[in-house]
């Protein structure tokens, strides 16, 4: 044997390509054997010479008439070259040689494909499968598989993953893929049963308990799937998709301490990600440690400086201790991107409310409905402010306005109620109160909130009263 094999190849190839020459200049004794002209032609694909492997596989087929691999090496660089018609062609004359070559059935599926003929495509390998066992067949499957996805035929993808995890079960690959495609299409029942009879027989494939479990999630089980995934935890401890999922089922069981547990674990295996710092962040920020929250959204957003969200999230601790200054510091730096984002825009108002600058507020709270005139929040916090502020002519006008944006929501029969009473406008604020209280009498207890003095006009409180009276009866 050679010590230097590569060597060796690269002499040997220019050989062939010298007997080549010889034979296109017609030098006597110019032969090749029909192997050689397929690494001829290997060499000009690989080197992305198309036209020159053309020409070879031509040569070819005139001295090998009959060889159905030269016809298939020329039908690839004429569907490369996207001569499809011409390449069908070649193909029909490469099946009357040899049926038994799955690559035929491929490359006319690539035919029909660039044709956008997908449904043609996927009945020549439909067609084909039944034809092949084992590898042969797994790979007409994959091929099928991608045709499927090709004209959004989702469900047969599906199948096709199936039937591939039928005949081989530990085929990795498609243990990959079913696992998406089982949560795009919704069929978690029956991704459920599949790996539960994989697992049956291949107890320690962790593939398997991962797809059980994330089939069990998209189906809300997360207390089977947690089991699960820690099945598949414990065949491989390394496995860090199986932790992230894992964490995000406990999140969802508000398991908060467990998930930041398991989700330190994920940022020990893998490359530090936003989301993993994000998630860790809401956990702390569900159990009131504001800074340990704010702590994990920093890191967050240091791996993705573009996400605003992150710190309106970081604002949102702010907000939760009090610390309204250090809030608006960091809303405005998400404000910089997006400027009448409304959850942004909302948050600004309260800072600014709480801190008595109420103008600003009233801008922010303004630019809220401004961009979402349906949102009631929206509306009660510039309400709120308006009233706040003693604005109180704008403040009608503004709940008259939120009454007809919101489709007639009695909240604001209620802000106009209380409105018109602090305008001294008693016996218009008292018909206000009563269709308010005809809709919806629970939402007295908002309209106390605006005003608790309000509990003082003898008029409000026999309505009330006569409300409560009529509950009882």
């Amino acid at each position: 044997m050679s010590k230097f094999p590569y060597r060796q190849d690269r002499e040997e190839l220019k050989a062939l390509l010298r007997q080549f020459e010889n034979l296109k200049t017609g030098k006597p004794n110019s032969f090749l054997e029909e192997d050689s002209f397929e690494r001829i032609i290997d060499y000009y694909d690989e080197n992305e010479k198309l036209p020159a492997a053309l020409e070879v596989a031509e040569y070819g087929i005139d001295q090998y008439p009959y060889s159905a691999m030269l016809l298939l090496k020329k039908a690839d660089l004429l569907i490369a070259l996207r001569h499809y018609k011409e390449a069908l062609y070649i193909l029909d004359q490469a099946e009357l040689l040899d049926r038994n070559d799955t690559n035929l059935y491929i490359l006319k599926t690539d035919v029909y494909l660039a044709l956008d003929m997908q449904q043609k495509a996927a009945a020549v390998l439909e067609a084909a499968i039944e034809n092949f066992e084992g590898e042969e067949k797994l790979d007409l499957l994959f091929e099928l598989c991608d045709v499927y996805d090709d004209y959004e035929n989702f469900d047969k993808v599906f199948d096709c993953l199936k039937m591939i995890l039928t005949q081989e079960p530990n085929n990795e690959e498609a243990l990959y893929k079913i696992c998406f495609w089982t949560d795009f299409t919704g069929r978690n029942e029956e991704g459920i049963c599949l790996h539960q009879k994989i697992i049956e027989d291949f107890p320690f494939n962790e593939l398997a308990w991962f797809n059980l479990a994330a089939a069990y999630q998209g189906l809300k089980l997360y207390e089977k799937a947690i089991d699960a995934y820690q099945y598949a935890i414990a065949i491989d401890e390394k496995f860090d998709y199986a932790l992230r999922n894992m964490g995000d089922a406990l999140i969802r069981l508000r398991k908060y301490k467990e998930a930041v547990e398991v989700l330190e674990k994920v940022l020990e295996l893998a490359r530090p990600e936003d989301v993993i710092y994000e998630a860790i962040g809401h956990c702390y920020d569900k159990t009131g440690n504001y800074a340990q929250a704010r702590f994990n959204y920093k890191k967050a957003s240091h791996l993705n400086i573009e996400d605003t969200q992150l710190n309106y999230k970081i604002a949102c601790t702010y907000m939760n201790e009090g610390n309204w200054t250090s809030a608006i510091k960091n809303l405005e730096i998400a404000m910089r991107v997006h400027k009448m984002q409304p959850e942004y825009n909302l948050a600004m108002g309260q800072c600014y409310l709480e801190l008595e600058k109420l103008d600003d507020a009233i801008t922010h709270f303004g630019n809220v409905v401004r961009v979402r005139p349906k949102n009631i929040n929206g509306w009660t916090e510039l309400l709120n402010c308006l009233y706040k502020a003693g604005m109180f002519e704008e403040a009608l006008e503004y709940a008259g306005f939120a009454f007809e944006q919101t489709d007639g929501k009695p909240i604001f029969l209620f802000y106009k109620s209380a409105v018109l009473y602090a305008m001294g406008k008693s016996k218009e604020a008292l018909l206000n109160l009563e269709a308010g209280m005809n809709r919806n009498p629970k939402l007295v207890k908002k309209f106390v909130a605006i005003n608790p003095a309000l509990l003082q006009v003898q008029q409000v409180v026999d309505v009330i009263a006569r409300f409560k009276k009529r509950r009882s009866l």
